[in-house]
């Protein structure tokens, strides 16, 4: 039973995408600011299967050295997932604190910059980037500040029902409840391996959650509203 559960979470960061993906195949006609967020779910299913498998069957399988550890994978995800969330921000016709927007991809360009340059090997396969999860979280948390800022200015009382508040709030989830994970995980690998690993759980549970958000998302009309737009 144990392992049964324990293949459940070790798993969730690929079944978890199947969710969203099944509903938006029978509902493909979506507004055209959530293009970036199905891109973003197609990409991530092909990177997290591809780590799974290095995971888990490296060694039966024989895989070469240079794919005995999926942590590059994580750290190209990393990235992937915030340009596509950035892309998705500047989609939504939300014209407030566009430049602060703009500003935040730049900083977020330029520290891809300096911390693979000066301070981390980009695929190094002994860890994942906990300075590249940890920025991807701080800024993404940004955006959705920023989302709910504008909303509240506007008065949107019916912004629940829009597609954008489900993705944002799935994301806000995520990336809030992730980000101390992210920023103490490194340390947590080579101090206490046992309890890194049962701290990706908390991870890959407020995956399925944003995952879940998303698929929300993907039900919610959002045409009828005017904090959205195409």
């Amino acid at each position: 039973m144990n392992k049964i559960i324990r293949l459940f979470f070790d798993w969730s960061e690929v079944w978890a995408l199947f969710i969203p993906l099944l509903v938006w195949l029978f509902h493909k006609k979506q507004p055209s600011f959530l293009n970036s967020v199905v891109i973003y779910l197609w990409i991530a299913l092909a990177l997290n299967l591809f780590g799974d498998i290095i995971g888990d069957f490296k060694k039966s399988l024989h895989f070469p050295l240079f794919l005995q550890s999926n942590n590059p994978v994580y750290n190209i995800h990393s990235v992937i997932r915030f340009v596509c969330f950035s892309y998705f921000f500047l989609s939504v016709q939300q014209h407030q604190y566009k430049r602060l927007k703009n500003i935040i991809i730049v900083i977020f360009i330029l520290f891809l910059a300096i911390d693979f340059l000066f301070f981390e090997k980009f695929f190094l396969p002994d860890h994942l980037s906990g300075n590249l999860f940890s920025a991807e979280a701080y800024l993404l948390l940004i955006f959705c500040m920023l989302y709910y800022l504008t909303v509240l200015n506007d008065e949107e009382e019916a912004a629940f029902k829009s597609p954008v508040f489900w993705v944002v709030t799935g994301l806000s989830i995520y990336v809030v409840v992730n980000f101390f994970v992210f920023l103490f995980y490194v340390p947590m690998i080579t101090q206490n391996p046992d309890l890194a690993n049962n701290i990706w759980d908390i991870h890959n549970v407020s995956y399925i959650i944003l995952c879940l958000f998303i698929t929300r998302g993907f039900y919610t009309n959002s045409e009828e509203y005017a904090i959205v737009g195409n």
